[in-house]
């Protein structure tokens, strides 16, 4: 058994607290569905109950989701990586930044900084709203920019966009010295 796996006792625990904190809150929303007292409320079809249950369920499976967003991101912010975090939860690094992606802060120098390409140079910049930019200039000494309002959403759809401004304004090989 892995640390993170639980024994048949724990197990037996974790239902009956489960079951605990579902109860009241699968009456309140079978009451708010049938408008019934509380003494009456559960007389129904085993279908509709059993419905109520469910939806109940599902509610409870929303704010387990809530908590562990909020639980990866406290890991992050101390400094657990995509990796640990996947490693966790039993998926992959690529999987964890698709299921948290504002859990782990990059530092600016891994997010940000300068593109040399094509006999050009462009800066990533990201604005106070998180989206990215670029400023740029390229080799035949065309300036581009694309900081105004921060149209990407990542820095590396800002870096794509900054390299296609400077691929397009490279010097021709008949251009150069």
């Amino acid at each position: 058994m892995t640390t993170s796996e639980i024994a048949p006792e724990e197990q037996a625990e974790l239902d009956k607290a489960l079951y605990d904190a579902l109860n009241p809150l699968a009456s309140a929303i079978r009451s708010r569905e049938t408008g019934l007292p509380a003494d009456r409320m559960w007389d129904a079809s085993p279908v509709e109950v059993a419905l109520s249950v469910l939806a109940a369920w599902k509610v409870m499976d929303g704010e387990v989701k809530r908590l562990t967003e909020r639980a990866a991101v406290t890991a992050g912010s101390y400094g657990a990586s995509y990796e640990q975090l996947g490693a966790v939860w039993g998926i992959t690094r690529q999987g964890a930044r698709k299921k948290w992606p504002d859990a782990v802060s990059r530092p600016a120098s891994a997010t940000g900084g300068a593109l040399a390409l094509f006999g050009g140079t462009a800066e990533l910049v990201q604005a106070p709203s998180g989206g990215w930019g670029w400023t740029g200039r390229g080799a035949d000494g065309v300036s581009g920019t694309a900081t105004e309002r921060a149209p990407y959403a990542t820095a590396e759809e800002a870096a794509a966009h900054a390299g296609a401004f400077l691929k397009e304004h490279a010097l021709d090989s008949d251009d150069q010295p």
